[in-house]
């Protein structure tokens, strides 16, 4: 197949170097930072630009970058479009509600996608070829994606090293993904402005170190997420908020058995949840 991929960013550029150390892809990219376009030719993440003349011929178009660039970006490029698009942002909603119409307009395949893959630093000099490897790959596919083509994106995506595919509707994803993802960046973005972040050297081990990884977030890209799945976001923390409160009222009561309680409850939510 032929492949093209907006955005070459740490999502673009591991699928770009995923699909080319691992298949016969072809692969076209494009990317705003001309840096970015010339170390991708270089390492041979990918095979020449995604343009005009080679946007028409591809296959199938991953759309990694922010929510609003990807619906932008259809909208300015969907006439060219040959086959078939699969954006990989991390919100639903408000991406398949824009481009579902685009692609019925101008008659091309399109599917909602999210790899659940990513790590503290982005950018193409942090992409890997294995980012993807062990990883759910979730597709949000409406009634009129086939079964012929979807079999072609779980033979492409397991090539790249998912370990499997996840379907799944726009607002389950939205709502399951508030908790899963959003509500630790935030809870980690909060925890660590604790004026003992910055004395606790000598004092932190492993639980300082999983509680702060994600606070290393692109700032602008997560307030674009939160802020599209802010209903549902909006709801965990609400329920997290209410949860702590517990936990400090039986501190504050000097109540060992409410807290002995609350410590087995949160153990045993995690045996249950796995």
């Amino acid at each position: 197949m032929k492949i093209g991929i907006v955005g070459l960013g740490l999502i673009g550029g591991s699928m770009a170097k995923s699909i080319k150390s691992r298949t016969g892809h072809t692969v076209y990219g494009i990317d705003l930072d001309q840096e970015t376009m010339l170390l991708a030719r270089l390492c041979g993440a990918i095979d020449g630009p995604l343009d005009e003349d080679t946007l028409p011929v591809c296959d199938l178009v991953l759309l990694a970058v922010r929510p609003q660039a990807a619906v932008d970006w259809v909208r300015d490029h969907g006439a060219q479009i040959g086959a078939a698009v699969v954006d990989l942002c991390g919100v639903k909603r408000t991406v398949v509600e824009q481009i579902t119409p685009l692609a019925r307009q101008h008659g091309f395949i399109y599917v909602g996608g999210h790899p659940m893959a990513g790590r503290e630093r982005g950018g193409f000099t942090s992409s890997t070829e294995d980012l993807y490897v062990g990883a759910s790959m979730i597709l949000t596919p409406d009634e009129t994606v086939d079964e012929t083509f979807l079999d072609t994106l779980r033979t492409f995506f397991l090539d790249l090293g998912f370990a499997k595919l996840t379907l799944s509707q726009p607002e389950e994803h939205d709502r399951i993904i508030a908790f899963t993802s959003q509500l630790a960046h935030i809870v980690s973005s909060a925890y660590v402005k604790s004026p003992e972040a910055q004395r606790r050297r000598g004092f932190s081990a492993g639980s300082f170190r999983d509680m702060t990884r994600v606070a290393r977030l692109d700032e602008d890209m997560w307030t674009e997420l939160f802020l599209a799945d802010a209903d549902f976001l909006t709801q965990e923390l609400g329920i997290l908020i209410r949860h702590l409160e517990e936990y400090r009222e039986a501190l504050e009561a000097g109540d060992a058995l409410r807290l002995h309680n609350l410590l087995k409850e949160g153990r045993e939510c995690k045996a249950s949840a796995g």
